[in-house]
């Protein structure tokens, strides 16, 4: 059964839905610079087809949310849709991508860590940094010790 078009749409749904389509586009853009349409069984065949899939479903998503009315104009419907801490987080996660290089994936994953908890709400500061302290040290011993992957040092302890 059809989703109703009398009812209201959720706050950012059309711009949701043309973002997934514009991404939609781009992956299947991209998916054809691996191969073209050489064959049926050629290298970008799968993600071709994966991302031609997300295109007639974002089309989809659009005409549904094209027929509906918005209720964007109410602002307190955006904060359902991207909550502070959503934002936060955001900003936490391009902190971390910037202060990596730098501080190394050690350092810059425990602070981000401690962070994304403070931020989500735990108060409980010895568990946070319990749990911080095993996650890098499970995710060093699984890259470093078994997979033989470097993790970045950081420059900023080579002075």
């Amino acid at each position: 059964m059809p989703p109703s078009t009398d009812t209201a749409a959720p706050p950012g749904e059309g711009v949701f839905a043309s973002a997934l389509l514009l991404l939609s586009g781009f992956l299947l853009w991209s998916a054809h610079g691996i191969s073209g349409f050489a064959s049926t069984v050629s290298a970008g065949a799968f993600p071709m087809g994966a991302a031609a899939v997300m295109v007639v479903c974002a089309l989809m998503f659009v005409h549904r949310a094209a027929r509906r009315p918005d209720t964007a104009s109410a602002p307190a419907g955006w904060r359902r849709v991207v909550p502070p801490v959503l934002l936060w987080n955001t900003l936490a996660l391009a902190g971390y991508m910037l202060v990596l290089e730098r501080a190394g994936f050690h350092l810059a994953s425990l602070m981000f860590l401690l962070l994304s908890m403070r931020l989500l709400g735990s108060r409980r500061w010895g568990l946070n940094v319990a749990v911080a302290v095993g996650a890098v040290a499970a995710i060093h011993l699984v890259f470093q010790t078994v997979f033989s992957v470097v993790l970045p040092a950081g420059t900023l302890w080579q002075g």
